[in-house]
C-alpha cells in the first residue's frame, strides 16, 4: 500500500511525540533514605526539602523513605543514585544489604551525607562504600576547610580555604584510594584527632557504582547556605553519572 502524505506527516508527528515522551521520563532519580537506628538529626526534615528543591531546580527528581523494605534491586534499579541522609547504626537487614550491593555492582549511584558515616559498623561492604567510620566529634564550632581538589564538580566553587560553622567528626577508620576533595585544618579549632590529612569529603568509584561523601550537613543553617548546597548538588551529580 502506497502512504499518502497526509499518513507519512500523522506517523512523523506520532514518533515524534512517543521521542518526546521517552525523553522527558528519562529524568533521573534519586532516592533520599534517612532511617535512623541511633541519633536521630534534626537536620534531616531541612536536608530532604532541600535537596528535593535542588532536584526541581537541577532536573531530577527524589523520592523519601525510611523504610528498608524499599532495598530490593527491583526497587532501587528505578534510581540513579541512593543519598543516606544522616543515617545512624544499623538500617538494613542481610537481605536488604545484599540488595543494595547488587544495585551498586550494576552502576548505581551513592550520596552518603554527614552520619551515614556513623552506620552499619559491622558491614565492612558499606564501610569501603561510604569510606570512612565515625568515632567522635568536639563541640560544634567555626573551623576552615582546606578544598584540595577544585576542578571537581562538588567543589570547583568553593573558596580554597572555607570559614564555617558545622560539627566535626573524627573518624577511627578511613578507607584507601579515596580521592580527597576537602581536609579540615585541626588548628583551626579545638578536638580534631586525625592529625594534618584529616578528610571532610571525597569520592571514589567502588565496586561497579560511583560514591561520593560530605561529612557537612550537621545543621540546618547548611540547607540556607549556597556554598554548601552547591557542594552537596555536585556530589548528587556525580553519584548520578553526570
Amino acid at each position: 500500500m502506497k502512504m499518502t502524505n497526509n499518513l507519512k506527516y500523522k506517523i512523523f508527528i506520532y514518533l515524534l511525540l512517543c521521542f518526546t515522551s521517552l525523553s522527558v521520563d528519562a529524568k533521573p532519580k534519586v532516592l533520599i533514605f534517612s532511617k535512623t537506628a541511633g541519633f536521630h538529626h534534626a537536620s534531616i526534615p531541612v536536608g530532604i526539602a532541600a535537596i528535593v528543591k535542588l532536584g526541581e531546580e537541577n532536573n531530577f527528581d527524589a523520592d523519601t523513605t525510611t523504610d528498608a523494605t524499599k532495598f530490593s534491586f527491583e526497587n532501587l534499579k528505578q534510581y540513579a543514585a541512593v543519598i543516606f541522609l544522616s543515617t545512624t547504626g544499623n538500617v538494613l537487614n542481610d537481605r536488604q544489604q545484599g540488595e543494595f550491593e547488587k544495585y551498586i555492582r550494576n552502576g548505581g549511584g551513592f550520596v552518603g551525607v554527614h552520619a551515614a558515616t556513623d552506620t552499619e559498623y559491622d558491614w565492612q561492604w558499606y564501610g569501603n562504600l561510604v569510606g570512612a567510620y565515625f568515632k567522635s566529634h568536639p563541640a560544634q564550632q567555626i573551623a576552615i576547610l582546606h578544598v584540595v581538589d577544585n576542578k571537581f564538580i562538588a567543589t570547583k566553587h568553593l573558596p580554597a580555604e572555607w570559614k564555617r560553622f558545622d560539627e566535626w567528626y573524627n573518624f577511627k577508620w578511613i578507607a584507601k584510594d579515596l580521592h580527597i576533595l576537602i581536609t579540615i585544618d585541626e588548628k583551626s579549632y579545638t578536638g580534631g584527632t586525625n592529625g594534618d590529612m584529616h578528610p571532610m569529603s571525597w569520592y571514589h568509584t567502588y565496586d561497579g557504582g560511583r560514591a561520593f561523601y560530605t561529612e557537612l550537613g550537621h545543621t540546618d543553617e547548611s540547607y540556607a547556605d549556597p556554598l554548601y548546597l552547591g557542594h552537596l548538588l555536585g556530589g548528587i551529580e556525580y553519584a548520578i553519572g553526570k
